[in-house]
């Protein structure tokens, strides 16, 4: 009885046992699965922006050029409101420049800023409250391949950096590689610092956009009068007959020194020639 059953209760526990173990890896590589989803999907995030799935994230340097003319008295208000407006924004001034009238000389300024992207639309309404916009250029720098690369070098120095730090902990270390490996890390710090300033920059180029304005003064109109032109013709006669002396005054400058030379020569010429005629003529007679 025992042995008419035992092919059928081996026969159970082979199917138990088969489908255990085919739960198991249903369950692992469903695991792996997931867990290569995860992967997947942290990784097309350090590429692809929020709203924009399915395209990669581009790095974009912006830069306007704005040429301001704002009437001349009112040139320094205005360079100074725009500079003042850009504290109250996300805005940061890199440089400014600031020319007073002196003399014939117009007023002039610049300025240099770095502006969030949603705050330029603000500066350029205050920039237009200061004076009639002259000109205005745009340009746009792709540097989505630096920025990774940028990004690589600083991984890969990073993980290395680790791993040099994780050898120095090691008690079967000689003091001959600990002083190797502390020297290469030295090296693996400075140019992993130097990459990191690097994405610094890069990050200030895209993530914010550059303005620069230029304030250049307006020139008022001046009505010209009959005897505008005798008066242009006097003032032009005088700066003539002032050229005229400076070059006859340049003239005898330069004329004099050989003078020294040439009057002393041609007396001596003189003489000579004299005593020349005198043999000629005693010898004639």
């Amino acid at each position: 009885m025992l042995r008419k059953y035992s092919g059928l209760i081996l026969g159970s526990l082979l199917l138990v046992t088969v489908g255990c173990n085919k739960t198991a890896n249903m369950r692992a590589s469903s695991e792996s699965r997931q867990a290569f989803m995860l992967a997947g999907d942290s990784m097309q995030f350090a590429t692809v922006p929020a709203g924009a799935a399915g395209s990669p994230r581009r790095f974009i340097a912006v830069h306007h050029k704005l040429e301001v003319i704002a009437p001349e008295s009112g040139l320094p208000k205005a360079w100074e409101s725009v500079i003042a407006y850009c504290g109250t924004i996300e805005c940061t001034v890199v440089s400014s420049n600031l020319v007073t009238k002196t003399g014939d000389a117009a007023p002039s300024g610049n300025v240099s800023l770095r502006v969030s992207p949603r705050d330029v639309k603000k500066l350029f309404d205050q920039v237009e409250k200061q004076g009639q916009i002259a000109q205005h250029a745009t340009e746009s720098e792709d540097k989505t391949t630096t920025v990774l690369d940028t990004e690589a070098r600083i991984k890969n120095l990073t993980s290395f950096r680790d791993s040099l730090r994780s050898m120095q902990t090691k008690p079967s270390v000689s003091v001959k590689d600990l002083v190797e490996i502390q020297q290469q890390l030295t090296e693996v710090q400075s140019q992993l610092d130097s990459e990191t300033a690097q994405r610094k920059i890069l990050a200030n180029e895209t993530e914010n956009v550059a303005v620069d304005i230029t304030f250049t003064a307006e020139r008022g109109r001046t009505s010209r009068s009959a005897w505008t032109p005798i008066g242009d013709a006097l003032r032009e006669s005088g700066s003539n007959l002032a050229a005229s002396v400076a070059w006859l005054i340049t003239a005898i400058v330069t004329i004099i020194p050989w003078l020294v030379l040439i009057v002393p020569l041609f007396w001596l010429l003189g003489k000579l020639w004299r005593r020349l005629r005198r043999k000629a003529s005693s010898a004639a007679g």
